[in-house]
């Protein structure tokens, strides 16, 4: 008799463990796992002509540039 209470309480620890480590992991991918921090979403890295990474602020972007001909891409590759 002994036995059936200790076996018992061991299935019903290892099924409670298993039902909160499913609604931990059930929980992170609901809530996006990690968030975006303030810098990452302001800066956005390029590279410069020179071959350095730099990190620019999105908001001296601008959206309404022209886009550049292939003359003057294979021209600008020449310097």
């Amino acid at each position: 008799m002994e036995q059936n209470k200790s076996t018992g309480t061991r299935k019903k620890f290892l099924l409670w463990g298993a039902a909160l480590l499913s609604s931990i992991t059930l929980l992170k991918f609901i809530t996006g796992g990690k968030k975006k921090t303030e810098s990452e979403t302001d800066t956005v890295k390029m590279l410069t002509s020179e071959g350095k990474l730099v990190e620019i602020n999105k908001n001296l972007l601008t959206a309404g540039a022209k886009k550049i001909s292939n003359e003057e891409l294979q021209n600008w590759i020449k310097k």
